[in-house]
């Protein structure tokens, strides 16, 4: 056991002769003044523990340049309940770290009481007290103040679940805008088609009802319309349902977003630059990561705190009161009692209780530290992930757009041609087929470029400059 250091002087050591009520007066002001050496000082007190969470939320959904998905986010930031929950969180733990502030401070109450007694044969007696109280216990081994370190973490923590919550929520939003507008897209371009191939119907009714072709084209084509047709209520399915998810994100009705969202607009773009890499230790300003090494500042506060159990407790109190035999009498004439007094305690045997709980919070750090390094490798995973799916729908977008290029000037050529009797209808179908195919591929490349770009900027915290 280490030695235990020598108490600083303070006037509550010792007793001045003279009025009781000096004693008392002494002792408040020594405790409240007098051994600033281990009383936490005004500078740990402030407004509480830095609870930077590193770069701030920015607002990159700015870079997509749509004033519909910037509207959502906002809201959804304002009003989701899952943000409001965890800033209550944030509120409790603060509230948490106050009250274990406060219990490390003197304590002062104001006591009274009023007794009367009888007994048979003899008078009566009443006694009246009224009294100040105070007391402080010493933290001479640091127990409260590891206390203290430990809620200090622990508002880390949740101000960084805060931060985690607020970045996810706006990348869901935005992933499912993204998600709606390519909905959007596929519909338009599948109802274009349909259009197409309801025209390529008409030309080859007429052409049979001239004897130029046979029903075997006609059903063909009516297949053709038919399937594409059948397509469109699932788009539309999928769009209202996706319309619902951001009107919840928004803490909205399902249905109260329908008529904002009801026109067609452009898949926002994301920006055609992204850094190729990311460095490993930008990934230790994502809000998990911190949150996770929170944890084990926590955990290793929580070690100190009960190593600092197997020491001497020290406790300074006193108290001054007036006695009277009446209520009245306690204005005039009252006696004063006064008490000073200082204790000390120390654990003998406790039937290795204290080592158990040590090694219940050094078990802790452990977890907190192999947490960390999941959590760490996690978001190493998510960004090599994120940028691996950028790199390669940036090929597939330069690709699918020249098939798209392509398959739209075959189309044109086979109506031309087919309308001029130049070639058969399977020419025509087929060059309409890949047209759906190819338009609808390119619509949904749009769209996943930007959820990259959306899953990018979540893997790295948010922070993207």
């Amino acid at each position: 056991m280490p030695a235990i250091p020598a108490l600083p002087f303070c006037a509550s050591q010792t007793k001045p002769r003279g009025r009781p009520y000096a004693v008392i007066v002494g002792l408040m002001l020594a405790t409240l003044t007098g051994c600033a050496s281990i009383f936490p000082s005004a500078s740990a007190e402030g407004q509480g523990p830095a609870t930077s969470a590193g770069p701030q939320l920015q607002s990159w959904w700015h870079n997509l340049n749509d004033a519909t998905l910037h509207q959502l986010i906002n809201d959804a930031l304002l009003a989701n309940p899952t943000v409001d929950a965890a800033r209550a969180a944030v509120r409790q733990v603060r509230a948490l770290r106050d009250a274990e502030l406060a219990s490390q401070r003197p304590q002062l109450g104001l006591s009274g009481s009023l007794q009367r007694n009888t007994s048979e044969g003899s008078s009566s007696s009443t006694a009246a007290r009224t009294g100040l109280d105070a007391s402080w216990e010493l933290d001479i081994f640091g127990a409260k103040r590891s206390a203290l370190a430990s809620r200090d973490a622990g508002i880390v923590v949740e101000v960084n679940n805060l931060r985690d919550v607020r970045l996810s929520l706006s990348a869901e939003v935005a992933l499912a805008y993204i998600q709606l507008r390519g909905q959007q897209a596929k519909l338009d371009i599948a109802q274009r088609n349909l259009t197409s191939q309801q025209e390529t119907l008409q030309i080859t009714q007429w052409r049979a009802q001239a004897g130029l072709l046979t029903s075997l084209e006609v059903e063909q084509a009516l297949t053709a319309a038919a399937q594409t047709s059948a397509q469109i209520p699932a788009l539309r399915s999928s769009l209202g349902k996706t319309r619902h998810s951001l009107a919840v994100l928004t803490a909205r009705p399902p249905t109260e977003l329908d008529a904002l969202l009801q026109a067609t607009q452009p898949i926002p773009q994301a920006p055609s630059q992204v850094a190729d890499v990311i460095e490993a230790d930008r990934m230790r300003q994502r809000a998990d990561v911190r949150a996770a090494q929170a944890r084990i500042t926590a955990a290793l506060a929580n070690v100190d705190a009960a190593d600092a159990a197997r020491h001497p407790k020290f406790k300074l109190g006193g108290s001054v009161g007036l006695t009277a035999l009446t209520l009245a009498g306690l204005t005039n004439g009252a006696a004063v009692a006064t008490q000073v007094l200082a204790s000390m305690s120390a654990p003998l045997f406790d039937g290795g209780a204290v080592n158990a709980q040590v090694k219940v919070q050094q078990a802790g750090v452990d977890q907190a530290r192999a947490n960390y390094q999941t959590t760490l490798l996690t978001a190493l995973k998510d960004v090599e992930d994120a940028m691996l799916s950028w790199r390669n729908d940036k090929d597939r977008l330069i690709y699918l757009q020249q098939a798209a290029t392509a398959a739209e000037n075959a189309d044109l050529l086979a109506q031309n041609r087919f309308a001029s009797g130049l070639i058969d209808f399977q020419t025509v179908l087929q060059t309409q087929r890949t047209l759906l195919s190819a338009q609808d591929s390119l619509a949904g490349v749009q769209a996943d470029l930007s959820s990259d770009y959306v899953r990018i900027v979540k893997a790295i915290g948010g922070d993207w400059q």
